[in-house]
């Protein structure tokens, strides 16, 4: 019987970390949360976050995942170290694959990190960042219109444009040359970063660095799974069904998707 990865996040931003690892490991089969009721995490407190990270973690861990991977950079930053020191499987953030992603890219080791609040306050990417390269000089900003703006289905459109340029003007004056997509939301406003802070910039989406150590870890663990029988995909909400839906289609490619409603704590 095929035993799912179980990936956890505060809403859909998730979803950019699983289409990475559906690509990489196309046998692999997915359960996937989005606590969409109590998006963002960002502005929450990090003990709230902490509570609610578990909360979504006991689920999925009910349900015979694996490995658990956190997609979600604030929960990351609350829960990873403790949530990982009580399991008994293989738990990843995407904290520490970014940075590493970032510091490839980086020519001039000037690299800006966009965040939630909580991310940022957390101060993660610049102690990630710099327990792997002292050298390194980091601009870490706050974007916390980004999460509504994806949240709401609005992120191909004319008010997310000016959104994401009026949330960069303070990044344009500096010298980075990389930018850190610290939230698993961002990497669907990702052409319109690039466009806004030019050629020059690379943009880093830590869930293709994600899904390759979800790959390596599997293997070192002897759990990655080669039957070509067809993977029974599960996505679970909190929220809205049909949102969460309509979101998770256009951004992946998973024929007869199942969205499950459930409620966690005090998401309804």
């Amino acid at each position: 019987m095929k035993r799912a990865i179980g990936f956890i996040d505060s809403g859909v931003g998730g979803l950019t970390v699983v289409k990475e690892v559906l690509k990489q490991l196309p046998h692999e089969q997915i359960y996937y949360l989005g606590d969409t009721a109590r998006c963002p995490y960002g502005p929450r407190d990090s003990q709230e976050v902490h509570q609610f990270t578990w909360e979504m973690t006991n689920f999925l861990v009910d349900r015979n995942i694996k490995m658990l991977v956190i997609a979600c950079n604030t929960a990351t930053a609350a829960a990873l170290a403790d949530i990982r020191e009580k399991l008994d499987i293989p738990v990843i953030g995407v904290i520490q694959p970014g940075s590493r992603a970032a510091l490839k890219a980086t020519q001039n080791n000037r690299i800006g990190v966009l965040g939630t609040i909580g991310t940022v306050q957390s101060m993660a990417y610049p102690k990630a960042l710099k327990g792997l390269n002292r050298r390194v000089e980091v601009d870490s900003l706050a974007c916390p219109k980004f999460v509504s703006v994806v949240e709401s289905r609005e992120y191909k459109s004319a008010i997310a444009k000016k959104i994401v340029a009026e949330s960069l003007l303070p990044l344009k004056s500096t010298k980075i040359d990389t930018i850190i997509l610290g939230c698993t939301h961002y990497p669907l406003l990702k052409t319109l970063i690039e466009n806004f802070m030019g050629s020059d910039v690379a943009v880093i989406n830590s869930g293709e660095e994600t899904a390759s150590e979800v790959s390596a870890l599997l293997d070192y663990h002897d759990l990655l799974d080669h039957d070509e029988i067809g993977a029974n995909h599960r996505f679970f909400t909190t929220g809205s069904v049909s949102i969460f839906q309509d979101i998770a289609q256009d951004w992946l490619d998973v024929p007869d998707m199942q969205v499950e409603h459930i409620k966690l704590g005090g998401a309804s």
